[in-house]
């Protein structure tokens, strides 16, 4: 992987690696990024998904690096972390320049009380950290209590005006980026730079991204927007301290138009605005556009005064292209449009308008691909055996063969003459001998789920296996319900103990876990990846059923639809693409090293019968496959037994 990762900076060939667990793939690809950066007198950036990777590079893997590699290039190479500014405590909030009072704390004395301490706390704690990093915060706060004493990009002063921008915790971690060999960053900025005219990060020629199987839903959720009445309401509140009261009254009301639109328009899809979502959107815009206005432009001014302005700007202006961009998603005929829109209300929220783009691949070919030498890599890219699948979502052509064709069963897009960006796959394997050490155990014999809960059918199987197992038992379910079933049911069946998401912390409930065989975890999606425990506290990891999007997913229906209008295979693209990685992912909390063994078993029945199935087994490891329910119980219980005797 390394000469692979090497090959490709030096080619300018985009490079997409699949890396099984174990294989040492971040030091396969920071060796030669590290060479390079030194050689070339350049940053590389790498990108991951999750916090624990990032931390996981910045505070083990780059350090011992470093040492290692500094007689052999010549000097000690430097490392430096860069979030979003949101990320970071804002030295001009903390010294008391315009906070601001949440409205659910207003008129709620216990949630004021809370609100107090937590802001009180991280004033004290202002003084103590080096680097002003959420993310060292133990214990945490709050969102509310963190959003009193930090600001976006757009509410940001800006170093020069600040009368402590000297010693601002952001401007110091980009100051240290911009210096640095190797800045580590998350899907989020990375997505942000490349949508935004204004470069985050600094200039680098390569980028890796780890974790690329995410790359996709993280750079749609950044180039997404939501538009709330309570974000228009709020717009208006921050307003009414820096403008003319009529003019700030003006976007408060279109608000309350907005909230009582919203309210009586049904949650789902929106096809086609009605005459009163539509009037109601214009009203928004026009009455941020008056605010904007009447804020002016940026002048010489106390810092007070300039927070008060900032705040109220950045808030106000998201709130116009919000309205001007859900409104002008319709100008185009539907087959045509990039945008998707739909009304939800998630959580028991209040309903709020949605907007994503249909696809990225575009935009990342132009503003990735096109740019600068990429490495995406994964334990999770070549579903249904290929690279192309996901290839296609990032805006890449099928990868060449003797015979190029193109290819309509994933929907990727065909390349332009001379204009394709230029790439190569490559599946490194894994140090695991997956058909010795683990089993993929279908039960073929259960009926296909159902929407009601899981059946008496699937509890007993559950119960069946778990208790062959002794414990040691991930259970991955599909919904908090389904998980919520099993484990209250489970806890009358069973002897060994079960623990269930929700009941603590997720870290908590994974220690504890980890820390006892005999316990058994049941849980939904943030158990599917991440979760890493090694041994003899987890043999078995249980899925329901196969994780396909809901069928209400409106901005999955959406993609889906569209690529079939165009001759491709949306079921497969789209809904297949989610179940495969999903699937896969799940798959790998079982061998987290080259000891453990175990059982993956799937309860759902489609992954034998459906015709989809040979897609998305061809998704998963190589392990041992089985449907004999005998076969695979026995296998457990000698586990169980080998475990127990050492």
């Amino acid at each position: 992987m390394a000469e692979a990762v090497g090959n490709a900076i030096e080619t300018g060939e985009h490079l997409a690696v699949q890396a099984g667990t174990g294989t040492g793939k971040s030091l396969a690809y920071l060796v030669p990024a590290l060479r390079h950066a030194v050689a070339a007198h350049t940053t590389v950036v790498v990108s991951t998904a999750t916090i624990a990777l990032q931390q996981q590079l910045v505070n083990r893997d780059l350090p011992r690096l470093a040492t290692a590699l500094t007689e052999a290039l010549g000097r000690r190479p430097t490392f430096a972390i860069l979030k979003g500014r949101r990320n970071y405590l804002c030295l001009n909030r903390v010294h008391g320049n315009a906070p601001e009072e949440p409205e659910e704390a207003l008129f709620d004395r216990s949630a004021a009380s809370a609100l107090e301490r937590e802001v009180r706390r991280l004033r004290e704690w202002a003084s103590e950290t080096d680097t002003g990093d959420r993310d060292e915060l133990a214990p945490g706060v709050s969102e509310r209590a963190w959003r009193q004493l930090s600001v976006s990009a757009n509410e940001c002063l800006g170093a020069h005006r600040c009368p402590v921008g000297a010693d601002c915790f952001a401007e110091r971690a980009r100051g240290e980026a911009g210096r640095a060999d190797v800045v580590v960053t998350n899907h989020a900025l990375l997505a942000i730079d490349a949508l935004d005219d204004r470069p985050v990060l600094p200039e680098h020629d390569v980028v890796v991204i780890d974790e690329a199987h995410d790359l996709v839903d993280r750079v749609t959720s950044a180039a997404g927007g939501e538009l709330s009445a309570s974000a228009v309401k709020q717009a208006a509140r921050r307003c009414g301290r820096a403008v003319d009261e009529d003019v700030a009254d003006r976007l408060n009301e279109a608000g309350e138009g907005l909230e009582f639109v919203l309210g009586e328009s049904p949650v789902g899809k929106v096809d086609e605005l009605s005459a009163e979502l539509s009037a109601a959107l214009a009203g928004v815009r026009d009455a941020a556009a008056a605010c904007v206005t009447a804020l002016g432009p940026e002048h010489r001014e106390d810092a007070e005064t300039g927070s008060v302005r900032k705040l109220a700007l950045a808030p106000t202006q998201e709130v116009h292209d919000t309205a001007v961009r859900l409104l002008d998603a319709f100008d185009e005929p539907e087959g045509e449009r990039r945008d998707v829109v739909w009304i939800g209300a998630d959580g028991g929220r209040a309903p709020s308008l949605k907007v994503a783009p249909l696809g990225v691949g575009g935009l990342l070919r132009q503003r990735l691909f096109e740019q600068r030498t990429t490495v995406l890599t994964s334990a999770t890219l070549a579903l249904g055996g290929s690279f192309d699948t996901l290839a296609a979502q990032w805006g890449l052509p099928p990868q060449r063969s003797a015979d190029p064709a193109p290819d309509t069963a994933t929907g990727a897009e065909p390349p332009s003459e001379g204009a394709a960006p230029s790439w190569v796959g490559v599946d490194v394997g894994s140090p695991f001998d997956y058909p010795r050490s683990g089993i993929l155990y279908v039960a073929r014999h259960l009926p296909p789920p159902g929407r009601d809960g899981l059946p008496e059918s699937y509890l007993d199987e559950l119960a069946e296996l778990v208790t062959a197992a002794g414990g040691r038992t991930l259970g991955l379910f599909s919904s908090m319900r389904a998980a919520r079933q099993a484990c209250d049911e489970l806890r009358q069946r069973l002897s060994t103990p079960v623990l269930c998401q929700g009941e603590d912390s997720t870290s908590q409930l994974v220690e504890s876990f980890a820390g006892d065989p005999r316990t058994s975890l049941f849980g939904t999606l943030s158990l599917w990846q991440g979760v890493d425990v090694p041994g003899e506290s987890l043999q078995l990891v249980v899925m329901d059923r196969i994780p396909f999007p809901r069928p209400d997913d409106p901005l999955a229906s959406a993609r889906q639809r569209a690529i079939s209008a165009h001759g491709g295979n949306g079921f497969i693209t789209v809904a297949g693409t989610h179940a495969a990685l999903l699937l896969a992912q799940g798959a790998g909390r079982l061998l987290r090293s080259s000891a453990d063994r175990g059982v993956v078993a799937v309860l759902d029945p489609r992954l034998a019968t459906a015709r989809y199935a040979g897609f998305l087994r061809a998704s998963l490891p190589p392990f041992w496959n089985t449907y004999d329910p005998q076969v695979v119980r026995g296998a457990l219980r000698r586990l169980d037994a080998a475990a127990s005797e050492r």
